[in-house]
Formats: structure tokens, C-alpha cells, sequence
């Protein structure tokens, strides 16, 4: 079964004659040079039944000759149905308002589709090259525009700021073409009727399926960020444009469909934190084959996806338990998995350990926001509380997650030094944390009590680069996790 996003297998060429003169007549009639062995025959005929595109008198369609820029407007503005009857000159010298090609042109300059050269003229009777055609079919068929610098280009003759070069990279990797070779794709090359009525095929076959996502559409002027949280990234592309001519603010984005499955994306006015439901929207992402073709559906929705709680640990883990902060036991056995990564993104599908078994850290999936504590069981047997506070954070699909390890004491040993002498605590100090110290090693010990910090200072001490030690108390419910650090001066 053909799929929709197709790889065409023949050179990148557009732009046909068309039926615009007595010389072209639009024919449904099997053209003389046109046999169906030929790569372009099946588009041949399906644009001239539809004329789009016609033969010769003579019953020909020679597919062999080339395509002009005035041409390739006619064609393509009537491929796309642009309205031709009322336009503004766009002042091409050498396209008079005679010209056959006029008003298909100045539509077409209009919409911001094509441009002229430099000195003020179309060149309507000029070939039309590959790397023109690339340009005016992207800008034409609306198609995402892949960005240069993200996605990899074969063509050794296509490099980044050459002008068509980001429009090449589009009909590439929708599949349009495939380049006249596996490295080069000859974008100052003219392009053949043949060639050009096979583009058109499949510049339309590639545009079928795309799904574009708009700012306007939600009554905001630009996205201010949109976000793919499918776990397979070959599911879709969501790729950022703008309407706006050679503007970088992003109010649109298209939706490529790749293979079939379900995803998630959202887009939103704002950045982050529980925005107003105005100002953000989620989706399921839905892509099925459906006669041969790939087609994408979106699904508002409000639910969140189970999220990885992200337990850093220093050696194997035996179990997990999980409960409520307030003492409700959710489970004694709470599957987990081992990851050596930190990324939330990683070791969804797998575990990654390294060739001793050690990992960095265990992941727990929370499907709901709430507090919770999680106590984590070692090999040794020993224990360690781990509180969570999970709270929604839309516009994400994921809950937004703050994890604070157990730790009631800390010590800090600053050697026999004579030089710090006595230290001073601060007023209330106590009720953050209770400092002890122990006068022949000063060895400083503190116990938390309640979150904040204070530092403690040593008014005798002699040590230029030594300024005292800071405590820090940080608490999620119950849990409480304190440190202890030497506060040093850094010459620069």
C-alpha cells in the first residue's frame, strides 16, 4: 500500500506548461511521448485530467523541455487556486500587465510566494532552476520549514545561507525529493515538464497530511512555547514558522506524521506554572493509516501522564514503599526502575546500568498530584525517607515534581587548627538547627529542627581565607534535609 509521505525517486523538478495559450490544450488523452513506463506518467496524467497542466496540439506533452518562472506561477497559482482576478502590480519591469503570465504573478508576488531579481525584474521567460522551485513550493503549499542547524542535509552543494537552502532541506525530508544524487541536488540546475508535473504530485501528496496549528486559532498573537512529550520522537515533527514574512515570531506550527501511534503536544501564551486554561491547550496526537494514507487528529484534553520521580542513590536498592505525608500507606512494593542517567526523558522503556550494575538513580511513576514520602529500603538494610510534593504544572503533560532526601544531621570537621578560636551563633539560631562542637577536634555537629539558615561566625580567627560555616535547613513536610558547609574567601 503507497503511504502519503512517498520518496520520489527522480530528480527535484517543478513547474510545467500549462493550458494558458491555443498552444496548450488540456487533454485527458494519452499523450504520444508520455508511456506509463515513464516515472512521471502517473502525475502527467493525473494534473492534465484535472487541468492543471496540458499538452501540444500535435498530441505531445514533451516532457523533456523546460519550465519558465512565468510558467511555474501560472501553474502553481492555479494548483493552489490563488484568486488572480483582482491583484497589485508588483512592478516587475518586465512583466507588463500584457504579459500572459500578469496576473498569475502578481498574485503570486503578493502572497509573499516569489520575489524578483535584484534589478527590478521577474525574468518570466528565464528557466526556472531547482533551488527556485524548492523556494516558491514550500512558500507555496505552506510547508514547515526544517531548520538548517536541527536537521542534517545530504547535498554536499546545499550549504547553510546560500539562499534556498532551508526550503531545500523542507522537500527533502517530506519526502518530495530525493536530490539527483545520494550528495547533490543541483539547485541552480533547470528542472522539465516531466519533472516538474512529478513535483507537483508529490509536493501535494506530501501536503495532504500535515496538520497546521496556528496562533490565531486561539485568538493570541504567537506561541510562547509548545511542547512534544511523545516518548518516540519518529511519531511526528512539530515544526515552528511564522506567516509573517522573515519574521522569527512563531505563530504557527505544522504537524508532520511519520508512522502510526499516539503522542501528546501542547502550545501556550506563557512559559510555565499553572497558567489560566486561555492561555495554554493540550492534545492527544492520533495518527492512523487510513487508505494507504497517514492521517493525524488532535484530541483536546486536560489529563497529565504518569511522571518519573527521580531518586538519586549511592547503592543498590532492595525496595520501595510509598505513603502520604499524612500517613496513608499507598504500597509496600512500589515498582521501580534503575537509571544512570539523569534526564527524565531517559530509561522509560529499559534500565540503564553500567557493566558493574551500579546505577545513579531509581524512577517511580506518580500518576497524581499529592505529598508523598518514599522510603527507600538498601541491600544493607539501611533506610532513607525521601519526601515529594507532585503538583500540576500546565500547560506540561507532566506533573512538576520537588524531592528532598532525609537527612536530620550533618557534621562538618575543620581539623585541630588553632587559628579559627571560638564561634558565635546567631539569636534563635537553635530553632533552624542545634549546633554542637566538639573542642579538641572541632568536629561541628548540627541537628535540624525547622527549615532556614544562618551562618556561624569566628570573630579570633586568624585565617584570612576561612569566614565561617553556613547551615542550611530545607524541609517538605516531615522531611527534613540539612547541610553544613565551609564558607571560604575565593581569591580571583
Amino acid at each position: 500500500m503507497r503511504k502519503k509521505l512517498i520518496m520520489v525517486l527522480g530528480a527535484l523538478l517543478l513547474a510545467c506548461g500549462l493550458p494558458l495559450s491555443g498552444t496548450f490544450a488540456a487533454s485527458t488523452e494519452r499523450f504520444s511521448d508520455v508511456p506509463s513506463s515513464k516515472h512521471f506518467a502517473e502525475a502527467v496524467y493525473n494534473l492534465a485530467e484535472r487541468n492543471i497542466i496540458g499538452g501540444y496540439s500535435d498530441g505531445t506533452f514533451k516532457p523533456g523541455n523546460s519550465i519558465t518562472r512565468g510558467q511555474a506561477a501560472a501553474i502553481i497559482a492555479k494548483m493552489i487556486k490563488l484568486d488572480t482576478s483582482k491583484v497589485k502590480d508588483p512592478g516587475f519591469k518586465d512583466v507588463p500587465k500584457a504579459n500572459g503570465y500578469y496576473k498569475a504573478i502578481a498574485a503570486m508576488a503578493e502572497k509573499s510566494i516569489i520575489s524578483g531579481y535584484g534589478d527590478g525584474r521577474y525574468g518570466p521567460n528565464d528557466p526556472i532552476t531547482r533551488g527556485q522551485m524548492a523556494s516558491i513550493l514550500v512558500k507555496a503549499f505552506d510547508l514547515p520549514r526544517y531548520d538548517f542547524t536541527s536537521y542534517k542535509s545530504p547535498f554536499e552543494d546545499v550549504k547553510l545561507g546560500t539562499g534556498h537552502d532551508q526550503n531545500i532541506l523542507t522537500i527533502y525530508r517530506l519526502g518530495i525529493t530525493t536530490g539527483k544524487s545520494a550528495d547533490r541536488f543541483s539547485p541552480n540546475e533547470s528542472i522539465t515538464r516531466g519533472q516538474a508535473a512529478k513535483m507537483l504530485k508529490a509536493t501535494e501528496e506530501a501536503k495532504a497530511p500535515i496538520v497546521t496549528v496556528r496562533a490565531s486559532d486561539y485568538k493570541w498573537e504567537q506561541f510562547k512555547m509548545f511542547d512534544s512529550n511523545h516518548k518516540d520522537t519518529g511519531l511526528f515533527h512539530a515544526v515552528v514558522g511564522s506567516d509573517k514574512p522573515n519574521s522569527r515570531t512563531a505563530d504557527k506550527i505544522h504537524l508532520v506524521p511519520l508512522q502510526e501511534g499516539t503522542g501528546t503536544f501542547s502550545v501556550a501564551l506563557v512559559y510555565s506554572g499553572n497558567p489560566d486554561k486561555k492561555y495554554y491547550q493540550k492534545y492527544y496526537v492520533y495518527i492512523k493509516e487510513v487508505d494507504g494514507e497517514l492521517k493525524l487528529t488532535l484530541e483536546e484534553t486536560e489529563d497529565f501522564l504518569t511522571t518519573p520521580a527521580i531518586i538519586s542513590v549511592k547503592e543498590q536498592v532492595q525496595n520501595v514503599s510509598l505513603s502520604t505525608m499524612d500517613g496513608k500507606k499507598l504500597s509496600d512494593n512500589v515498582k521501580f526502575s534503575k537509571c544512570l542517567s539523569n534526564s527524565p526523558s531517559d530509561c522509560y522503556d529499559a534500565e540503564e546500568v553500567n557493566q558493574d550494575g551500579k546505577y545513579n538513580n531509581i524512577r517511580i511513576g506518580i500518576d497524581k498530584p499529592g505529598r508523598y514520602i518514599a522510603t527507600v529500603r538498601f541491600a544493607d538494610g539501611e533506610e532513607v525517607r525521601y519526601g515529594m510534593v507532585v503538583e500540576s504544572s500546565a500547560p506540561s503533560f507532566y506533573f512538576s515534581m520537588r524531592i528532598l532526601e532525609e537527612k536530620t544531621s550533618a557534621t562538618l570537621n575543620l581539623g585541630a587548627d588553632g587559628k579559627i578560636g571560638r564561634h558565635v551563633i546567631p539569636k534563635d539560631a537553635e530553632q533552624i538547627a542545634v549546633v554542637t562542637r566538639d573542642p579538641e577536634s572541632n568536629l561541628f555537629r548540627a541537628d535540624a529542627k525547622k527549615a532556614g539558615s544562618f551562618s556561624i561566625k569566628f570573630p579570633d580567627n586568624t585565617d584570612n581565607y576561612f569566614l565561617g560555616i553556613n547551615v542550611y535547613v530545607e524541609q517538605l513536610g516531615p522531611i527534613m534535609n540539612i547541610g553544613m558547609y565551609k564558607d571560604v574567601y575565593v581569591d580571583h
